[in-house]
């Protein structure tokens, strides 16, 4: 596994187009944490994690890692050390799932190379530990929504990078299978890896997360441990609605309730 690695944003602008997206962006994101990037749709986290991909370069302002701006060590270097579940992906063939997790095993294989059993035996502890290895041998394309998003967790899991970045990793999935992913995601931290996942789930962020990132119109609203950041008050500003937070009597957790109706 690559060396723990940190990101560095300095005011960071990005725009599609005339559309402007990122307005500012300062952020250091250190090494063994757990970030939450949490904001209403279109507020771009989808943006800010394709820009820590090196899948978009900013059009003003610098992302680096450790030090060098992102991308420029290489696609598989980089590979090697960040991995992505994006929030829309795609598997049109019909490879098993097995063989789609083994696609995390890429970045560490020579040119036209085979896995080896050291790759099989990662992949298949990712598929075990998300409870999907009795689908080893079942095509992609006859999963569900859930089983599938759970594949590619899998082969994110398999790339064994210092840093995990999800994208709305449980959007299709049930309760159950929702806190796996971040019970998994939390191990890696205390492991000293570094995870940030774009959450709609307060309480799931609440419950996991060291640190939130609240974007609100392409800026940082707030960022900060979660005690100090998962406010009323904050979560006013960002989403525009009434809520209480409180930790609860099931273990002291913090919660979020909302006022509905008028």
């Amino acid at each position: 596994m690559a060396e723990r690695a940190g990101f560095l944003l300095e005011n960071v602008h990005f725009a599609y187009g005339d559309k402007a997206a990122l307005h500012g962006i300062d952020l250091a994101l250190a090494p063994g944490r757990f970030y939450g990037l949490v904001g209403p749709n279109g507020c771009g986290k989808t943006t800010l994690l394709d820009l820590l991909m090196a899948n978009r370069q900013p059009q003003q302002g610098r992302v680096r890692l450790d030090g060098e701006r992102v991308g420029a060590q290489g696609r598989k270097q980089l590979a090697r050390q960040v991995a992505l579940v994006p929030q829309d992906f795609a598997i049109p063939f019909a490879f098993t799932a097995l063989e789609v997790v083994l696609m995390g095993r890429h970045p560490y294989l020579p040119r036209f190379g085979a896995p080896t059993t050291a790759d099989l035996m990662i992949a298949e502890a990712a598929m075990a530990a998300l409870d999907i290895a009795a689908l080893r041998e079942r095509p992609v394309t006859e999963l569900s929504g859930g089983e599938k998003q759970r594949v590619v967790v899998a082969r994110a899991l398999t790339q064994q990078t210092p840093i995990l970045l999800l994208d709305e990793a449980t959007s299709n999935l049930d309760i159950r299978h929702a806190l796996t992913i971040f019970q998994v995601a939390r191990e890696r931290v205390r492991q000293g890896d570094t995870v940030i996942a774009v959450v709609h789930n307060l309480n799931l962020a609440a419950a996991f997360c060291d640190e939130i990132i609240f974007l609100h119109q392409g800026r940082v609203a707030a960022a900060g441990p979660t005690a100090a950041t998962l406010t009323s008050a904050i979560i006013a500003e960002v989403f525009g609605v009434e809520s209480r937070v409180a930790r609860d009597d099931f273990g002291g957790t913090l919660q979020v309730s909302f006022r509905y109706g008028g």
